[in-house]
Formats: C-alpha cells, sequence, structure tokens
C-alpha cells in the first residue's frame, strides 16, 4: 500500500474546515480499509496566513488526530503558493499527493479512481468536471471560453481541470525542479510530462463558507495563468503594430495621390479619432510589455515563493 498525502490550502476557512476535516477522516477509513492507502497517510492542512480561526481549528486537530497536519506561512501568499508549500512539505514523507480545496466542492469519491489509476501506473491522474451545472451562467461561459482561448494562446491546460489532482513523488521532483515566481500550476503540471490519466466528477455545491476567488481575483488568476504560459500576446502586439503600419503607407500614398489631384483633405474628425486610436494602441501595447518585464523583474529577485512559519507533522522524511 501507498503512502498518500491529501494537501489542502485554507485561507479564512474557519466556517468549513470542521465539515471539511470530518469528511476528510471518513474517506481516509474507506480508503484504508479498501487498501488503496497504506496507515501511514496523511491529511496536510495548509493555512495561507488566515485571519481567522483558522490554524486553532488545525491545531486542534491535529492535537485530537495524528493522521491530520498542519502548515502554517509566515504570511498569506496566494492559494498557488501555499499549495505549492503543501505539495513540496508533503513530497519528502509521500508516495504520490492529492490536492483539493478546503470546500470540498471537488468530489472526495474521486480519489478511489484517482489512487487506483496511479496503481496502475499514472503519475499525474487529473480530477476534471464533468459538467458545470454548478456555475452561475455568467462563470459557466467565461470559464469554459478562458479555456479554449488558453488553447489558443498555447498554454497547456487540462480542459475543465483546476487543482483537484494526484501527483506522483516522482512527479512532485519534477514541479520541484520549476523555478519560477509567478506560478500557475494548472499550466505548469502539463509541463511535466510523465504518464498522465483523468478522472471526471460532479462538482458540488460549497458545503459552508464563501468563495475566495470573486470576479476580481479571477480575473486577475486568468491574466496570470496567460501572462506566465504564453508570449503570444507580445507577439501580437508586433502583428498588430506591422497592420499599423502597412495601413499608414496606404494613407500616406493615398493623401499624396489626393494632394497631385489638387484635392484638399478637410475634417479634423477622422484625424483626432486616428490619433486618438494609435495613442490607445501603444498605450495597450506598453502596458502589456511591462506586464512582462515586471514579471522577468520578478524572477531575478529570486525571492522565496513561502515561508513556513509552524509545522505540524512527522520530523523525518521517507
Amino acid at each position: 500500500m501507498n503512502c498518500i498525502y491529501f494537501v489542502i490550502p485554507c485561507y479564512n476557512e474557519q466556517e468549513v474546515l470542521p465539515i471539511t476535516a470530518e469528511q476528510l477522516r471518513i474517506k481516509y477509513d474507506q480508503l484504508l480499509q479498501s487498501g488503496l492507502i497504506a496507515e501511514s497517510s496523511r491529511i496536510l492542512l495548509v493555512d495561507d496566513g488566515s485571519k481567522d480561526r483558522t490554524w486553532q481549528i488545525i491545531s486542534q486537530l491535529h492535537q485530537k488526530d495524528s493522521r491530520f497536519q498542519g502548515v502554517k506561512l509566515s504570511r498569506n501568499r496566494g492559494h498557488q503558493n501555499a499549495l505549492l508549500a503543501g505539495l513540496m512539505t508533503a513530497r519528502s514523507f509521500c508516495d504520490a499527493a492529492i490536492s483539493l480545496d478546503a470546500d470540498l466542492q471537488d468530489d472526495i469519491n474521486a480519489m478511489d479512481a484517482m489512487l487506483q489509476k496511479f496503481q496502475d501506473g499514472c503519475d499525474i491522474v487529473y480530477g476534471v468536471r464533468s459538467d458545470r451545472e454548478t456555475d452561475t451562467v455568467f462563470k459557466r461561459y467565461t470559464a469554459q471560453g478562458y479555456y479554449k482561448f488558453m488553447s489558443g494562446m498555447g498554454g497547456e491546460l487540462v480542459y475543465n481541470h483546476a487543482d483537484y489532482r494526484l501527483m506522483s513523488r516522482r512527479a512532485l521532483d519534477g514541479l520541484a525542479e520549476f523555478g519560477e515566481v509567478n506560478l500557475f500550476l494548472r499550466g505548469i503540471v502539463p509541463m511535466i510530462g510523465y504518464r498522465s490519466d483523468i478522472v471526471t466528477y460532479a462538482r458540488k455545491e460549497r458545503p459552508a463558507g464563501k468563495s475566495k476567488y470573486p470576479l476580481k481575483k479571477m480575473l486577475a488568476f486568468a491574466w496570470e495563468g496567460l501572462t506566465s504560459l504564453s508570449i503570444r500576446p507580445i507577439r501580437m502586439i508586433t502583428i498588430l503594430g506591422t497592420l499599423i503600419f502597412l495601413v499608414s503607407i496606404g494613407m500616406l500614398i493615398y493623401s499624396v495621390i489626393r494632394h497631385a489631384m489638387g484635392a484638399t483633405i478637410t475634417g479634423w474628425t477622422s484625424l483626432a479619432v486616428s490619433i486618438w486610436a494609435i495613442g490607445g494602441l501603444q498605450l495597450l501595447a506598453i502596458g502589456i510589455i511591462g506586464e512582462y518585464i515586471g514579471k522577468v523583474y520578478l524572477e531575478t529577485k529570486s525571492r522565496p515563493k513561502y515561508i513556513i512559519e509552524t509545522y505540524l507533522g512527522d520530523s523525518e522524511s521517507k
């Protein structure tokens, strides 16, 4: 039997965490009885600098049941960094790790199929939503459109997959080789390679608490993914600039011909519109290029992606 770590990043999850812990405890026992996991398996909860009682709850869970372990980050570093912290901690102890969100909207019963595929030789098993019936109409179409857009921009994303996945220890070692500060794990994990497969499931409603990804954060996360995985926006600026330059040459030729024919060009409106349009495109281009330069700036600093303040768990690596 394999030692499996269940890695759950948490941020202000005091309302849902007791419910999550109880469901995970039951699922742990089921997996243990079915022989899919070993008794050395653990549930690793990562506190991403929560401002509520999340860490106190994690500490109490650990004191009552050693199967629950905790990692407390020194400050809030965002979902992706908290998830990475948990995976890199689990990497020292486990044969494989399963990551999922604390709200358990991702069906934990899909773990059985994930573990079976892992035993069959898969290093990475992606949890993929079978539908988006629980989403609002707006979120459903924007999310599906984003996956298609990212595919068109060259990003390797698994369609309808978030961060619910199983990764073998070998895959975790591969993930550790990626040193970038600007993290977008949904795009990085497929780059690892190795044998992979998918498991489909129906997403549930959140049992308690509020989503930590409002529209503003979702848009920021989507932009982070685009600029972290693809340089096509910069190439599109180059193509657009070339097209505008060709149009300007055409307009110059047209103006010279009209002048030679004795026709005067009147109307400042068209001129003003042209100036505003070109100026807007220039600012947009500078902004996109600046975004990439900013990412390069952050990468060159090589700042730590996270700092662990407290660890409640095993002291010796596997």
